[in-house]
């Protein structure tokens, strides 16, 4: 088992995301294909209200908050996002179980 220094960042991950285009920009985009969301990711940036909003919208859902828009754009090549949502597969699984710690609800049983 892997120390924590040893621990491999998550950020490997993100090319396969884009490759997979399981990646979702922007909360009408998220609102549309919720039967396909995995998690939602927010950044540090975004504002008090639109945190609270994101929280009601998606509480059916795991929202993680990290990053910053700028850390975003430099991963994913999306300018000014502040949530994103990654489609359900394998990969989302992966990377969720990389940021569960930084979660901020705990999902609601609909």
């Amino acid at each position: 088992m892997p120390t924590p220094g040893t621990a491999k960042p998550v950020e490997r991950l993100f090319p396969f995301v884009l490759r997979s285009r399981n990646l979702l920009i922007g909360r009408d985009t998220l609102r549309r294909n919720k039967s396909r969301l995995h998690f939602v990711l927010i950044t540090h940036d975004l504002s008090e209200q639109s945190r609270a909003e994101v929280l009601s919208d998606f509480s059916h859902y795991p929202v993680v908050q990290l990053y910053t828009s700028a850390e975003l754009e430099q991963h994913f090549g999306v300018k000014g996002a502040k949530v994103i949502g990654f489609q359900k597969s394998g990969l989302a699984q992966s990377l969720y179980a990389e940021l569960k710690q930084h979660r901020l609800n705990k999902p609601v049983k609909p």
